[in-house]
């Protein structure tokens, strides 16, 4: 299957956009193909417990609903180190969740190595 990058840099400010990010690479999953998620700029805000508990598209559905979905499923988040750190988050963010702070080599990486890439 396909190994696709998405890449976010959106965030809860435009909860549709955000959340369709999230449904995106759960449905791509959900249909066999390999996922990396990586939120930079405001994205980083995103796995925040009050994004995943209240960011809701219209449309798009629950941004938590998708997160738990691509969890289940094998997603993996890259969020940029700089931009956490920025915007004052440290490595409590990532508890309990399949992500790690990644710099921009990582996303240009990720990015040469992936077959597709989306940017919301």
């Amino acid at each position: 299957m396909t190994k696709i990058l998405i890449h976010v840099t959106t965030g809860p400010e435009n909860p549709t956009k955000a959340a369709l990010a999230f449904l995106v690479a759960k449905t791509a999953i959900a249909e066999g193909h390999t996922v990396n998620l990586f939120l930079a700029g405001d994205g980083v805000h995103l796995l925040s417990a009050d994004a995943l508990d209240n960011v809701e598209g219209i449309g798009t559905g629950k941004l938590g609903e998708h997160f738990n979905a691509i969890v289940e499923t094998g997603g993996q988040f890259y969020l940029s180190g700089m931009s956490a750190k920025a915007r004052g988050y440290d490595e409590e963010l990532l508890a309990n969740r399949p992500a790690e702070f990644a710099m921009p080599d990582v996303l240009v990486k990720l990015l040469v190595e992936s077959d597709k890439s989306l940017t919301y």
